[in-house]
């Protein structure tokens, strides 16, 4: 008897976790201050956004800082370079891209690659071929350009406006109701 109770114990002890340190920089963006010297204006002085957009390296600079992650940075720029100008890169082509830009294989399929899938600035698509002279399945890559990234952060930053605008109004109907 005095087993089994030990071994109801054992679940509760597994459930502990090691404390956090911090979110893994894989899960992570650069977000410097709002009026920040890196960051060129998005708002006006009521706080009212601006008609003017940051170009392809001052977003990427989102995901690879430069000042934290020139090598990433860089190879993600001159990655997403070539993708505006062709629109679709097979495996070749991007093959082709890490040996001409001179860039470790492992930086670009390891680290660059896979991070901007994840946060959807790409869409990696592979097709399934059988080559009907040996049978041999093979799946060759396709990347595309993809607009995941800016519809997932307009959806933090619309959902944000809602909160504040709510909180607002609710604020201005108590106002309203306390004066009569």
């Amino acid at each position: 008897m005095a087993e089994e109770e030990k071994k109801e114990e054992m679940p509760e002890k597994e459930k502990l976790q090691i404390a956090s340190r911090g979110i893994p920089s894989s899960e992570s963006m650069y977000l410097p201050s709002h009026n920040s010297p890196h960051l060129r204006s998005f708002e006006d002085g009521n706080e009212n956004i601006t008609r003017n957009t940051w170009n392809a390296e001052e977003v990427i600079n989102f995901v690879f800082p430069k000042k934290y992650q020139e090598k990433y940075n860089s190879c993600a720029s001159a990655f997403l370079s070539l993708l505006f100008s062709k629109m679709k890169l097979t495996g070749a082509d991007m093959n082709n891209f890490v040996k001409n830009s001179q860039i470790s294989k492992a930086t670009f399929y390891n680290r660059v690659l896979p991070r901007l899938r994840r946060v959807g600035m790409i869409k990696v698509e592979r097709e399934t071929i059988i080559a009907k002279e040996s049978m041999r399945k093979y799946r060759p890559m396709c990347v595309t350009l993809s607009k995941t990234f800016g519809n997932y952060l307009t959806k933090i930053g619309d959902s944000w406006l809602a909160v504040v605008d709510d909180a607002k109004s609710k604020k201005l109907q108590q106002e309203k109701l306390g004066k009569y």
